[in-house]
């Protein structure tokens, strides 16, 4: 009588464990199913572009750049066509810059605020400007220096 009991609860354990296996499996399923799908995307955001009166520097902080930094290819209209993440002009733009007013260089004078209007004296002509570096506009150097 003994020896049939055992054998009974040996099967009985077996069931036991198998309908554990059988429902872990299953809620296992049920999980993965209902798991939402998470698509990777990376977004780089450097916020709004720099509202300054003759341009901004091309590397962060992206601050404004006195008059006579840019030459007169920059504008159109009287309106900078950006530097940096901003930029606006043409795949292979080339333009000169005068890096003695870059900070890089050891410029410490004046520069304008955000959100200050261009005074027309100070824009820069071609027949003025004096350029020493080319920069596309993206913020690398493209030719030489003078």
């Amino acid at each position: 009588m003994f020896e049939k009991l055992s054998a009974n609860n040996n099967e009985v354990n077996f069931m036991r464990g198998l309908k554990l296996a059988v429902l872990i499996v299953v809620a296992g399923f049920c999980f993965t199913v209902a798991a939402p799908r998470a698509a990777a995307q990376v977004s780089v955001s450097v916020g709004v572009e720099p509202d300054c009166p003759y341009g901004y520097y091309d590397a962060v902080p992206y601050g404004c750049a006195p008059a006579g930094y840019y030459g007169p290819e920059w504008f159109t209209g009287g309106v900078f066509i950006g530097s940096g993440p901003w930029f606006h002009g043409p795949e292979n733009f080339h333009g000169s810059v005068n890096n003695r007013y870059h900070p890089e260089h050891g410029y410490k004078g004046p520069t304008p605020n955000r959100g200050e209007k261009a005074e027309p004296s100070k824009r820069v002509d071609s027949a003025h400007f004096k350029g020493n570096e080319q920069r596309d506009g993206r913020g690398h150097t493209t030719g030489g220096k003078k």
